[in-house]
C-alpha cells in the first residue's frame, strides 16, 4: 500500500523534488568533452548541502557517492570517478536530496556532442514513455497501467529493451517506499493507486536487451549486451483526473540547450 501524504506534506517534499532539478541543472551547465566526473559529484554535493539539504545517496546501504552516473551502457548505480567524458557519451545523471524530512529522486539523460541518429531517437522515445507513463498516474489507476503504458511505448512500438529489475516506486519521508512502479505490466492490474501517493517513475530502457550485468563495484548496472541505455524520472503525486509533477525538467532543458557542447537534437 502506498503512503498518503497531506497537501501540506507534498508541497514540502516538492521543494525536495525542485532541489533535485536544480542540481541536475547545475551539472548540465559543466558537461563537456575533458570533464570528470568525479568533479561533477564533488560540485553536486556541494550545491546540494549550501541548500539546506543532505545527498541522500551518499552513504545509502554504502554508496559513496552524491550522483549515480551512468555512462552508456551502464543503466543505473555508475560511480563517479576518473572517467573523463568524451564526445558521443550518453550521460545519465540520478541523484536524492534529503530536506525538511522529505526526499527528492529524479533522473535526467544527456548526450555530449554528436551521436547517430538511432542513439538520439533512444533517448527521444525514452523521454517521451516518461509521460505517457505519467499520464496513467490518477486516481484509481493501477501500478500496472503505468508499467503497461511505458512498456507498450517503448518496447512494443519500437523493440527497446525495458529493464526490469530495477523500477519505479513510492518516495517521501523514505528514499523507498510502497508501491513499486515497473515499466512493464498489464492494465488493471497491481497495486491501486490512491491521491496524494508520491512517486518516482523512471523508465529505464535500452537499444537491445532488458537483461543486466552488475559490475565488479556491486552497484553500477549494465546491458547484458552492452547495448547503450537511457534513463528518465520524474516524481509525481497521484491526483484525480492528472497527476502533478513535482520535479522540474524545464530548467535542465534549458541549461541543455545553452550547453553547446550537449546534443538537444532529439527535441
Amino acid at each position: 500500500m502506498g503512503i498518503y501524504k497531506s497537501d501540506e506534506e507534498v508541497a514540502v517534499q516538492q521543494e525536495s523534488c525542485l532541489l533535485v532539478s536544480a542540481t541536475i541543472t547545475e551539472v548540465a551547465k559543466l558537461l563537456k568533452p575533458g570533464i570528470t566526473t568525479i568533479s561533477l559529484d564533488q560540485m553536486a554535493e556541494t550545491f546540494i548541502r549550501d541548500n539546506g539539504a543532505i545527498p541522500s545517496c551518499k552513504g545509502y546501504h554504502g554508496f559513496p557517492y552524491s550522483l549515480c552516473i551512468s555512462i552508456n551502457e551502464e543503466v543505473v548505480h555508475g560511480f563517479p570517478g576518473n572517467r573523463i567524458l568524451k564526445d558521443g557519451d550518453i550521460v545519465s545523471i540520478d541523484t536524492v536530496v534529503y530536506k525538511n524530512g522529505f526526499h527528492g529522486d529524479h533522473a535526467y539523460t544527456f548526450i555530449v556532442g554528436e551521436t547517430t541518429k538511432e542513439i538520439l531517437d533512444l533517448v527521444r522515445i525514452t523521454k517521451e514513455s516518461l509521460y505517457v507513463g505519467i499520464s496513467q498516474a490518477v486516481t484509481g489507476n493501477r501500478t500496472g497501467d503505468i508499467g503497461y503504458a511505458i512498456e507498450n511505448y517503448t518496447y512494443g512500438q519500437h523493440g527497446y529493451g525495458v529493464i526490469r529489475d530495477f523500477v519505479g516506486h513510492g518516495v517521501g519521508r523514505e528514499m523507498h517506499e510502497d508501491p513499486q512502479i515497473p515499466n512493464y505490466g498489464f492494465r488493471g492490474k497491481g497495486k491501486k493507486l490512491t491521491e496524494n501517493m508520491v512517486l518516482a517513475i523512471e523508465p529505464m530502457i535500452t537499444m537491445g536487451t532488458n537483461r543486466i550485468n552488475m559490475l565488479d563495484d556491486g552497484w553500477t548496472v549494465i546491458s547484458a549486451d552492452r547495448s547503450p541505455a537511457v534513463h528518465f524520472e520524474h516524481n509525481i503525486c497521484v491526483k484525480k483526473g492528472a497527476p502533478l509533477i513535482l520535479s522540474d525538467f524545464a530548467p535542465i532543458e534549458a541549461a541543455e540547450k545553452k550547453n553547446i557542447n550537449l546534443n538537444s537534437s532529439y527535441y
